[in-house]
């Protein structure tokens, strides 16, 4: 009887893991939606005020940081809607199969990234190690020469580590949207029908 069971389990376990990342995509769809209108309304406010002659300093910081988290937002989104950048020199000499296994390939190293890259983050921002200090940033950095959280930005005065905490949650969502998309190439869950933005002129 387990036997049987197996396939349905096995399908759905994969069948979550692609609904974890659909939920995900729809949460990341509205933050990109939100910093956008964010960058765009600080532009307009910098250009207003400069125009003016009484610019706000912290303006340019804010638009930057808007923007990185606006870009790795953006990058995660392209990986599940598979619209990220590829080279398909090789793949257009290959029959169909072949390009099946070599999207699973390319997936799977992606996902390999993906998990590396959330290994670094782990070892840098270091969890384990501010908690045993009681989350003394000071005692915490004079140890272990980690200042990233006695850091603080230019002018806005933020916590470093609270701006870069944007690489972590990419690390993390790059991992669930590479396994949902390698689960879908190597037909262990259902593929998920995208939005297909291919273009510009397909996403105006």
């Amino acid at each position: 009887m387990s036997t049987k069971n197996a396939p349905t389990d096995r399908s759905t376990w994969a069948d979550g893991v692609t609904q974890l990342s659909q939920v995900i995509l729809r949460g990341e769809k509205a933050l990109a939606g939100f910093f956008m209108t964010v960058l765009l309304v600080l532009i307009l406010v910098n250009v207003v005020t400069r125009f003016a002659r009484v610019p706000i300093y912290w303006i340019d910081e804010a638009s930057i940081f808007a923007m990185i988290w606006l870009g790795f937002i953006g990058a995660s989104v392209m990986t599940r809607l598979r619209i990220d950048f590829a080279v398909t020199l090789l793949a257009d000499q290959l029959s169909p199969k072949w390009v099946a296994r070599l999207r699973a390939l390319a997936t799977a190293i992606s996902l390999a990234f993906a998990v590396g890259f959330a290994v670094v983050c782990w070892l840098w921002l270091d969890p384990v190690g501010i908690a045993s200090h009681g989350f003394d940033a000071q005692a915490y950095a004079a140890e272990t020469f980690n200042f990233l959280y006695t850091e603080r930005t230019q002018t806005l005065e933020w916590p470093t580590w609270v701006v870069n905490l944007i690489l972590p949650i990419f690390a993390l969502t790059l991992i669930v949207h590479n396994a949902a998309n390698l689960l879908e190439d190597l037909g262990l869950a259902r593929k998920r029908e995208q939005v297909s933005l291919t273009s510009a002129e397909g996403a105006a």
